[in-house]
C-alpha cells in the first residue's frame, strides 16, 4: 500500500538524505511529512521566504509503523517522546517531577519504528503541553487542546528502509504572500480557541499531572484514554 506524503521545504528536495536534518524535533531526527499538501506549503514558507510543498509516494509495504494516535496509546505516549526530543520550559518543581515521572512511566521504543505517525508539536501545541506539565490545565483539557488549529497528523521517516521505499513526485510552490499568513492564522486560532474554550475551564473529575503522579498512573490506565 503506498501514502501520498509532502514535506514543506525552503526548496525542492527530489532525494531525502538519511541522517540530515535538526535533531531536537518532535521524534527525533528524520523526514517530517503530512498527508495535507496545504499544511506542508504552510511548513515550507516563513516571513521572508517563499517554499515548497515536495510530494512523495511512500510504500508502507514491510515498514514498521507507530502509529501513536492508536487506541493502545494515549496522549502522554506522545508527550513522553516529545519530552525527550524538545526543550521544555519547566519553572515549578512540579513540573520537574512531571518531566521526570513521565518519561520513566509512558516511554515508547520509538527509535525501533520505521515511521512514526503522531502530533506535530507547533508552538501552541507545545505551550499547551507546557502547561499540563507545569499544572495548568489537566490531562482532559490537553487532550482537547491538541485537537485545535486542525494540524492534523505528521508521517516521519525515521529508517533507512523507510527513506528507500520514497519516491518523489512532484513540487508546489507556495509563495510566503499567500501561504504564510494562513500559517500564522491557524497558530494564532489555536491558542484563542484554547483561551476561550479551555484554560480557565476545570471540570469535576478533571485529573491533573499531581493526580497522576501521587496515583502512579501508568500508560495502560483506562483514565487516561
Amino acid at each position: 500500500m503506498q501514502k501520498t506524503i509532502y514535506h514543506g521545504s525552503n526548496k525542492k528536495i527530489e532525494t531525502p538524505i538519511f541522517g540530515a536534518g535538526k535533531p531536537y524535533n518532535d521524534y527525533g531526527l528524520g523526514f517530517y511529512c503530512t498527508e495535507d499538501l496545504n499544511m506542508a506549503k504552510e511548513w515550507g514558507v516563513t516571513l521572508t521566504s517563499n517554499g515548497y510543498a515536495n510530494e512523495y509516494k511512500l510504500e508502507m509495504e514491510g515498514l514498521k509503523v507507530l502509529n501513536l494516535n492508536s487506541p493502545e496509546y494515549n496522549m502522554l505516549h506522545w508527550l513522553c517522546i516529545l519530552l525527550e526530543n524538545r526543550t521544555f520550559d519547566i519553572y515549578s518543581p512540579l513540573g520537574l517531577e512531571a518531566y521526570e515521572y513521565i518519561l520513566e512511566n509512558f516511554m515508547v521504543p520509538y527509535e525501533k519504528y520505521d515511521v512514526i505517525i503522531g502530533y506535530r508539536a507547533d508552538d501552541s501545541y507545545f505551550s499547551f503541553a507546557n502547561d499540563f506539565l507545569n499544572g495548568s490545565i489537566s490531562y482532559r483539557q490537553l487532550c482537547t487542546a491538541m485537537k485545535l488549529g486542525n494540524l492534523g497528523e505528521q508521517i516521519v521517516l525515521k529508517s533507512k528502509k523507510a527513506y528507500k521505499n520514497l519516491t518523489f513526485k512532484n513540487a508546489y510552490r507556495a509563495s510566503k504572500e499567500e501561504w504564510y499568513p494562513k500559517k500564522e492564522h491557524r497558530d494564532l486560532k489555536a491558542r484563542r480557541d484554547y483561551l476561550d474554550s479551555e484554560r480557565h475551564r476545570r471540570q469535576k473529575g478533571d485529573i491533573f499531572v499531581a493526580d497522576i503522579i501521587d496515583e502512579e498512573m501508568k500508560g495502560n490506565d483506562p483514565r487516561l484514554q
